[in-house]
């Protein structure tokens, strides 16, 4: 459905104002608008893309689950849950190591609060080359090639340099969480 636009005084509004101090003469008709122009404008507002997070109540996330932890994407790996006293919640512990930098990071919520979890997904892609810079040559299923990710540090990187270089033909698991991707895991491409 549609609706008419007033304007009073620079404000545009849904209906005319009934204001003591003004007069309908004050009150300026606009026309009307439907609602798919509405919805579209709506739409074009927001942002583009799913949310990289999601709320969860903290005495509800589980051991080996993800969470965010001082902005950082974190896989928990100890919780514990403290008793509640006379007055308050109970308190949630939680220690999680970041999924891209290996660190550590802690922190402790009332079991009734919500934290933020990350959205994390996994995909895998064919190695077709490694370029001088560092960056991977990845084909995805739909056949088209992306050169954003680095060849990561460390024993997975070590390992997918000597593979490639073997002729072995891979493919690469890439994880993504919080608009950050890293390769974490490598296996052979049984196509």
């Amino acid at each position: 459905k549609g609706g008419h636009i007033w304007r009073l005084a620079g404000v545009e509004c849904a209906r005319p104002l009934s204001l003591s101090a003004a007069s309908p003469r004050q009150h300026t008709y606009l026309g009307t608008t439907n609602m798919s122009e509405e919805l579209q404008a709506d739409f074009e507002g927001g942002d583009s893309g799913a949310s990289q997070v999601y709320p969860a109540q903290c005495s509800s996330l589980r051991k080996n689950g993800h969470v965010v932890i001082k902005g950082r994407a974190c896989k928990i790996v100890e919780m514990s849950t403290s008793k509640t006293g006379k007055h308050g919640h109970a308190k949630v512990h939680l220690v999680g190591i970041d999924l891209f930098t290996g660190k550590k990071y802690e922190d402790i919520c009332p079991s009734t609060h919500n934290m933020d979890v990350p959205v994390v997904k996994r995909a895998d892609y064919q190695l077709i080359d490694i370029s001088d810079d560092g960056f991977l040559s990845l084909m995805m299923e739909s056949g088209d090639l992306r050169d954003d990710i680095k060849i990561p540090e460390g024993e997975v990187g070590v390992e997918i340099k000597t593979k490639f270089e073997n002729g072995e033909d891979l493919l690469l698991t890439v994880l993504s969480a919080m608009g950050q991707e890293m390769v974490v895991a490598t296996k052979p491409n049984m196509k």
